[in-house]
């Protein structure tokens, strides 16, 4: 899920921005300090699906901040104080965190919003086989599961291969392969992902997947080769 933070209090900022880091769950867009300058990651290229918000801050408080949505995405409240609570509800917020808080509260409230985000995945159809990918010129193109080959990390951006063709979009890693789904596509070393159905031959410690210029040679992380080996189909005597 991609998230943003919404808090004028630095200290509580930073301690959410490392809570995130540690959840495979999340991808962190944007931090702000103000609700004023956080619209502005509405009109960026980024789907936004979950927001840290404070309530009390200068010129625009979080409930006057998602009075600005039209469609709001699902929201976390991470308040000092617990009198904004039921009126915090009434605008269906996903949870509400009291600060300081605790890893282990936050964690507990990211699986809740991982749940209702699977939800409407599945609602909406997202959980079919196809993917839109927007490139650089902001065209989106639509790609069938089966047509990706692998992903290559590319600093900050990511190269999509197919048979045909290599499309390179902003995106991180952990990004996409929390958009894609994990019976088709594996983490098999931090610089790639697999289309497993897609493999031609496994030796050593590397995969061997056909493409039009000819063979693409991909590495396997040590610390992914026994999850790897587990998920193929694998006869052996």
């Amino acid at each position: 899920m991609n998230c943003i933070i919404i808090d004028d209090d630095q200290l509580s900022r930073k301690v959410i921005e490392e809570f995130v880091k540690k959840s495979d769950s999340l991808e962190l867009i944007a931090s702000y300090d103000n609700a004023m300058d956080a619209i502005q990651a509405f009109n960026g290229p980024d789907t936004i699906d979950l927001i840290f918000l404070d309530i009390e801050m200068p010129e625009m408080s979080g409930l006057d901040f998602l009075n600005t949505l039209d469609n709001p995405p699902q929201i976390i409240i991470i308040s000092g104080k617990e009198k904004y609570a039921i009126e915090a509800f009434e605008y269906d917020v996903t949870d509400y965190l009291l600060k300081p808080v605790s890893l282990a509260r936050f964690i507990k409230s990211v699986n809740k919003a991982r749940k209702r985000f699977d939800n409407a995945a599945q609602v909406s159809g997202e959980t079919s086989d196809e993917i839109f990918i927007k490139k650089k010129n902001s065209t989106l193109v639509r790609l069938n599961y089966s047509d990706i080959i692998y992903i290559e990390a590319l600093e900050n951006y990511v190269i999509v291969a197919t048979y045909e063709h290599r499309y390179t979009i902003h995106f991180t890693m952990k990004a996409i392969a929390n958009k894609l789904p994990e019976n088709k596509f594996k983490r098999v070393h931090r610089s790639y992902i697999v289309n497993v159905n897609r493999v031609d031959m496994i030796e050593d410690n590397t995969i061997v997947m056909g493409e039009k210029t000819g063979t693409k040679v991909i590495p396997i992380g040590k610390s992914y080769r026994d999850d790897l080996m587990d998920d193929l189909n694998l006869i052996s005597k």
